[in-house]
């Protein structure tokens, strides 16, 4: 099913696979594997990451572990890096220093905040700070957390529309969402996974994007509107100390 969603999104887009294309959608397909020890709040259960994507969304109920098992990706894939929410911090002071410092780093951002404008975003601190990060050269991976912090509806569409636009080739990026304007269920294409986690505290699953698939449900209730997200920002779910 896989490699049939991938062929008919290249078709979609114009491009007519090659024979040499056709001939390795006949053969297995080429996985990337990680297996690796979940952290709290799970059992310590082994989970095995498979077939990584350019986009990987991490998605979930408040206190389901996203971020903790975003950490922990960051730590078992070769070559990556987690960019946290301390990015905003002092209006994303740190970010903007390294544009400074780094002119071909800035002009990059520049660019990429011009094609956003263009399809309807707005500039601000969050988004610069965020761009800073995804232009960086440097780690073959990138885990984020919580992409849409900061970033109005507008934005967020026209972001998730630029980093589909990179196609299969991209540099893999996980990021924790609860945005509906990010993770639109509609429009999920062959270069994206989405992994759930769950209130319970089952170990992760990838979820298929379409309804009657195990997990969807408990995904399309895990996503709001970024009006709703912007009611809840900051709030998280706090575990008790057991005397």
């Amino acid at each position: 099913m896989e490699k049939v969603r991938r062929l008919r999104w290249d078709l979609a887009r114009g491009e007519a696979p090659a024979a040499r294309e056709l001939a390795r959608l006949l053969g297995p397909a080429t996985e990337f594997n990680v297996a690796f020890d979940l952290p709290w709040p799970w059992g310590g259960e082994q989970f095995e990451l498979r077939e990584v994507r350019p986009l990987n969304y991490i998605i979930g109920p408040l206190g389901s572990g996203k971020t903790r098992l975003a950490r922990r990706i960051a730590e078992a894939l070769p070559d990556a890096a987690f960019l946290g929410l301390e990015r905003l911090a002092d209006g994303g002071a740190a970010a903007q220093a390294r544009l400074d410092a780094d002119p071909a780093l800035k002009a990059r951002v520049d660019q990429t905040i011009a094609w956003l404008v263009e399809d309807g975003g707005m500039v601000s601190k969050a988004l610069v700070a965020l761009l800073t990060g995804l232009e960086s050269e440097g780690p073959s991976i990138l885990v984020i957390d919580m992409l849409e912090q900061g970033l109005d509806k507008a934005t967020q569409e026209a972001l998730i529309a630029y980093l589909r636009r990179r196609g299969p080739y991209g540099r893999p990026l996980f990021f924790l969402t609860r945005s509906n304007a990010i993770l639109d269920l509609d429009a999920v294409g062959a270069d994206e996974a989405i992994i759930l986690c769950t209130a319970n505290h089952s170990p992760p699953t990838r979820v298929a994007p379409y309804h009657g698939a195990p997990g969807y449900e408990a995904v399309a209730t895990s996503l709001a509107s970024p009006e709703v997200r912007a009611r809840t920002a900051g709030v998280i779910a706090w575990r008790p100390k057991v005397a």
